[in-house]
């Protein structure tokens, strides 16, 4: 098999970038393949969405996996169905079901399962004349370039407190979580974020007693990070920020993490103001676990009654990529920035044959890295690169 693009991770970064390479770049479609441990393109992306009851997503329609920005806004007037039925409010916010669908389509469309390669990689090394991947099916595939669009899905935040208490906690974005109760029971769900609360609203209607549990009051913003990060606004004065140091600052500081949109946060204060929802404002200090229950203490002195918990903590900041990303650094001497992640150009190459999007991207791409905006801005740089190299070899 010879390969032109290797693309590791087939989450919204890996497929939006294949579909770019294939419609606009050009690249004959035997020439790619997408390896990703699921079973289908997508897979982590969908359990992840479901387990927290997600109903619309936070971003924009212009922010979706086709080629063309408004390809969502058409496909939803060829249905022929009521706007409500398709968006949320305010900046038409697509419905999941509605993104999803359309997401198979584009995956249908450029014939990329056919493209998919079931497996994790578990090393990568370049040369000047390839890249080698080899996968945990035991298979070794070179290609002239690889994307590492791998997300931070594989470091769920594990809270001291919550290890070794076996079936009793359970974080939802585990890989194969399981711990979605089957009867009602006394939940605490802890995590003060968009995530926390779609799960704790989930629950409370399926009728279990919810105890939602924040550090923090619950946060509002409609983004997780300001609109002014998708253009120059604010991007002008990062890119000509040349210390790394200063652009993880400038990175953290634009990030909203923990917090709700409106209507999220709207359901949720109606929830907690007629007791639907018990709400705690208050870190968790440790857990007792009993014969057919548990004590959930806090650190203000509380301790709370219940059968199960649920993490909704998010994922560790550090980079993603595991011993793979590590020991492709040590053994090809890439360069990374004091706080661990990639000193990528603007092309986002880390080694001429290797290139980077999502969270590795982020010192280069800025906030918005790791959402979906990011896919897109990322795609188009390795859209750039991929002709450049096309020119190169004519």
């Amino acid at each position: 098999m010879s390969l032109q693009w290797l693309i590791v991770g087939g989450g919204i970064h890996g497929v939006h970038i294949a579909a770019r390479l294939i419609g606009e770049a050009g690249v004959d479609r035997s020439k790619i393949r997408i390896i990703d441990p699921g079973e289908n393109l997508l897979e982590r992306w969908q359990s992840c969405t479901e387990v927290t009851g997600m109903t619309h997503l936070r971003s924009p329609s212009v922010h979706n996996l086709a080629i063309e920005p408004m390809s969502l806004s058409f496909f939803g007037e060829s249905l022929n169905v009521p706007k409500s039925a398709l968006y949320a409010p305010p900046y038409d916010r697509p419905h999941l079901n509605f993104f999803n669908e359309h997401c198979s389509r584009v995956i249908g469309y450029f014939g990329l399962e056919e493209l998919h390669i079931r497996g994790l990689v578990v090393s990568c090394s370049v040369t000047c004349e390839e890249a080698i991947v080899e996968v945990s099916t035991g298979e070794k595939i070179s290609s002239d370039n690889v994307v590492l669009a791998i997300g931070a899905g594989d470091q769920p935040m594990w809270p001291e407190w919550s290890k070794g208490m076996g079936d009793l906690v359970h974080h939802i974005f585990h890989s194969g979580f399981s711990g979605w109760p089957i009867k009602e029971e006394r939940i605490a769900v802890v995590g003060g974020g968009i995530s926390a609360g779609q799960v704790a609203l989930r629950l409370q209607d399926e009728g279990h007693e919810v105890h939602l549990v924040s550090r923090h009051e619950m946060k509002e913003h409609q983004f997780d990070s300001d609109p002014g990060w998708l253009g120059p606004k604010y991007m002008a004065g990062f890119e000509k920020e040349k210390d790394l140091s200063k652009r993880r600052q400038l990175i953290s500081g634009a990030r909203h993490r923990g917090s709700v949109p409106p209507d999220v946060n709207h359901s949720l204060t109606e929830s907690i103001g007629n007791g639907g929802i018990k709400f705690y404002e208050s870190g968790v200090s440790s857990i007792d676990k009993h014969q057919d229950s548990a004590n959930l203490n806090l650190a203000d002195g509380t301790s709370i009654q219940i059968d199960r918990v649920l993490l909704a903590t998010g994922f560790m900041p550090k980079r993603p990529g595991g011993k793979m990303v590590d020991q492709l650094i040590t053994e090809s001497q890439l360069p990374c920035a004091e706080c661990g992640y990639p000193i990528v150009d603007t092309d986002l190459c880390w080694h001429p044959r290797l290139y980077v999007s999502g969270p590795l991207a982020e010192l280069e791409i800025g906030p918005s890295s790791r959402n979906i905006s990011g896919a897109r801005r990322a795609a188009k740089r390795i859209v750039r690169v991929a002709r450049k190299k096309s020119i190169d070899v004519v």
